[in-house]
């Protein structure tokens, strides 16, 4: 079972910058595609940016242009550059990954237990 655990959430002024990361621990025949998630209070969970082993990525409307995702496949870990912060960015964030499991090789989603990234006005 593969387990995810993000870092660098935090308090930060609009217009501010924060880098989350998101490590990978447990046994998997591969992650695949990976990404980042959040959910604001009374909302829904919602993508923010997703990244293939290939390093395809995709962003949601929102942070076009303010966020960048990344990931070191060595080390299974990815990453998410957070720039030019704004106070609706508030939100617990979660990481993602897509794993084919090991031995049975059946794919299924591994989640952290978020990290929370609050942006002050």
């Amino acid at each position: 079972q593969v387990h995810l655990v993000e870092s660098g959430g935090g308090l930060v002024q609009a217009g501010g910058s924060l880098r989350l990361s998101c490590a990978t621990s447990g046994i998997a025949f591969s992650i695949n595609a990976m990404g980042w998630y959040r959910q604001a209070p009374g909302k829904q969970r919602e993508l923010v940016a997703t990244i293939t082993r290939d390093s395809i990525t995709n962003y949601a409307d929102s942070v076009k242009g303010r966020f960048t995702i990344s990931r070191d496949n060595a080390k299974d870990t990815v990453y998410l550059q957070m720039n030019s912060l704004k106070p609706e960015d508030t939100a617990v964030y979660y990481c993602n990954a897509d794993v084919t499991g090991w031995p049975t090789r059946r794919q299924y989603d591994a989640w952290g237990q978020g990290t929370q990234v609050t942006v002050s006005s």
